[in-house]
């Protein structure tokens, strides 16, 4: 195992044809693989329930233990191969693995993938048949996966790169891109290397984990939807620590996209929503305008993030519009909305907190401004 390149995952008493001819491949592109057994033990009889649960989780420490130990030699790529119960093993390994380290998982994908790699770099190959039996379309799956690993395998990476240079985190959505857009390039002309995260529901699990591993040394959240993923309405990965992961790191927080709920295609819109103002953001997303009571559920609920950061910390509110469509003319556009937040964050915050309220819309250039000269503040040089 010392020389394997790839540490391919497989449940060897029902994968063992499709994992010798992928391991076959590998061989063939010049990259020395070992296979690790994902198999549950069960000599043929049939589990379920708590006695599967525990032999998948057994079997998942013991695969583990084992890629852990040969992390030391070369493996440059985890590589897993299994269907629902084989892939899930094979997540839990690939998931407890550094961040961004190679990980493929070759898999029928019988499972929403948005939550289980939320906070993990893996490569999903999906296999559009069973992994029953080799095939014309398995094999040919295999062998562009042979191929895939093969490049990854040859391309050298500098382990813990972004801990060694921390970056300030910015979070982010379509309905707030003119203004993250407008802060990266500003701080890339200062020198300045910036990080976004995906405000979706998802992307917020990975901004945790960065921050966890000293990934960041600052962030700027400018938009805290996931805010009200977590406590109204919209699809998410459980994030605990979503607004308190890195709470001790200088905090510039903004109420990008606080304004909508984030839901799936217009026509499968629950009635409740139906006569809110809204606009199809594409055309598997829908945005709902928040009601008074909603805006002050996540106003509190930021708050009282806000209040409990160890760190140095900022509010800066723009009056005039925060997100794309909440302007003049735009489709859940509403000032009155924005003030309740306002005035109940100011009601609310007991920590000596900084409030800047600006008479600008979020993806104005004041705006941009204001968290530039906010960051030199909170977190100089």
């Amino acid at each position: 195992m010392d020389e394997a390149h790839v540490l391919l995952l497989a449940t060897l008493d029902t994968k063992a044809e499709e994992a010798e001819f992928l391991s076959r491949h590998l061989s063939g592109h010049g990259i020395p693989s070992c296979t690790i057994d994902l198999s549950l033990g069960a000599d043929g009889a049939i589990l379920g329930g708590s006695e599967k649960l525990e032999a998948m989780e057994a079997a998942a420490s013991r695969a583990l233990e084992t890629v852990t130990e040969a992390l030391a030699g070369d493996v440059r790529v985890v590589l897993g191969l299994g269907g629902g119960t084989g892939g899930e093993v094979a997540l839990r390994v690939m998931r407890a693995l550094p961040v961004t380290f190679p990980k493929v998982l070759v898999t029928t994908l019988p499972f929403d993938p948005r939550i289980v790699v939320a906070d993990s770099s893996v490569i999903l190959v999906p296999t559009l048949v069973d992994i029953c039996g080799l095939n014309a379309t398995l094999r040919e799956v295999l062998e562009n996966t042979a191929a895939l690993t093969a490049g990854l395998c040859r391309t050298r990476r500098v382990a813990g790169a972004c801990v060694a240079s921390p970056s300030i985190g910015i979070t982010a959505l379509g309905a707030t891109e003119t203004a993250v857009t407008s802060l990266v390039s500003a701080l890339a002309d200062r020198n300045q290397e910036s990080t976004v995260f995906h405000a979706n529901g998802y992307g917020g699990a990975a901004l945790s984990r960065f921050a966890e591993r000293g990934a960041l040394r600052a962030l700027v959240d400018l938009t805290p939807h996931e805010l009200t993923r977590i406590h109204l309405a919209g699809s998410h990965v459980p994030m605990p620590n979503r607004f308190s992961a890195g709470a001790d790191l200088p905090w510039i927080v903004l109420p990008g996209g606080l304004n909508f709920i984030g839901l799936g295609e217009e026509t499968l819109l629950p009635e409740r929503y139906l006569g809110r103002p809204r606009y199809a953001h594409s055309s598997f997303f829908t945005h709902v305008k928040l009601l008074e009571e909603e805006m002050l559920v996540v106003a509190d609920a930021l708050a009282e993030n806000l209040n409990a950061a160890t760190g140095p910390a900022a509010l800066i509110v723009p009056m005039g519009g925060f997100s794309h469509q909440d302007r003049v003319g735009g489709l859940i556009e509403d000032p009155a909305l924005r003030q309740v937040f306002l005035d109940r964050v100011m009601e609310s915050l007991c920590r000596d907190i900084v409030v800047t309220a600006l008479d600008a819309h979020i993806s104005a250039p004041e705006t941009t401004l204001a968290i530039i000269d906010t960051l030199d503040d909170l977190a100089p040089g």
